[in-house]
């Protein structure tokens, strides 16, 4: 008799189990569609891509293109802010449908996820201390301590170059490692700099060297084809709102500039 329950419920845990593989391998978009929303993983504490003005409203460049995104698919877009390390993991575990988040491609994240047409193109800087004549170059790094977000393009960037990476959450927390001498550098997006000295001119740093290649930001997605249609829809989504302008506008409303070419 327990040998028979034994059985039967290891059955129905297989079927269970099949079952969900089903539902998970089935099309994300349909998905997406059928409730009304897509949910988008972003930070909301990265400048000017995402963050909260101050009325702690979320907004900020990935927020609304995101959000455009969502229209052009005829859903909303309900966003989850989570630290840096947790949006690659949400995505993996299917808490996050995508995230719009500064993402830069890489080879390495090209190999486990699906990207999207790139929608942003940006350099990445070298920034110290404006007092600091021991860093002149990315070669000077080795050695050195920097600051960075765990798992980030920045952290890995510093790694290769021989750094120490200390992690750490925010741009602004960043700066102020370094304003206060506690680590010797950072890497991070050149328009992202370029904004955090808008709003704090006063502020000790410099950019010491700047990457001579740009960095192509776009979606990544679970590879699949759970995730095809989705891609193809993002795509074209993206390639109207490049077409009308959209785009350009959201660019140059946060960055002063158009990155989208």
């Amino acid at each position: 008799m327990k040998k028979t329950l034994f059985v039967a419920a290891a059955l129905a845990a297989a079927l269970v189990a099949t079952g969900c593989q089903k539902k998970e391998s089935g099309d994300l978009l349909a998905k997406i569609k059928e409730r009304g929303e897509i949910v988008v993983a972003t930070e909301g504490t990265w400048a000017p891509w995402s963050f909260h003005d101050e009325s702690d409203a979320l907004v900020g460049f990935d927020v609304e293109v995101a959000r455009n995104i969502a229209e052009k698919l005829g859903v909303k877009a309900v966003f989850a802010e989570t630290e840096w390390d947790g949006i690659f993991a949400g995505i993996d575990s299917r808490r996050y449908d995508m995230t719009c988040n500064g993402v830069e491609v890489t080879g390495e994240r090209a190999e486990k996820y699906d990207f999207s047409d790139p929608y942003g193109f940006i350099h990445t800087v070298l920034i110290v201390r404006t007092d600091n004549e021991d860093i002149s170059g990315f070669d000077d790094l080795k050695g050195k301590t920097t600051a960075n977000s765990l798992g980030s393009t920045y952290a890995m960037q510093a790694e290769n170059y021989g750094a120490n990476v200390q992690t750490i959450d925010t741009l602004e927390e960043t700066l102020q490692l370094v304003e206060h001498g506690r680590v010797d550098a950072t890497l991070n997006a050149d328009v992202s700099f370029y904004d955090y000295m808008s709003v704090h001119p006063e502020k000790p740093f410099k950019i010491v060297a700047l990457a001579p290649d740009m960095a192509q930001v776009a979606i990544p997605l679970r590879k699949g084809k759970e995730t095809a249609a989705l891609r193809e829809a993002i795509n074209a989504a993206l390639a109207e709102l490049a077409a009308d302008g959209t785009l350009r506008a959201i660019s140059e409303k946060y960055f002063k500039a158009d990155i989208t070419q």
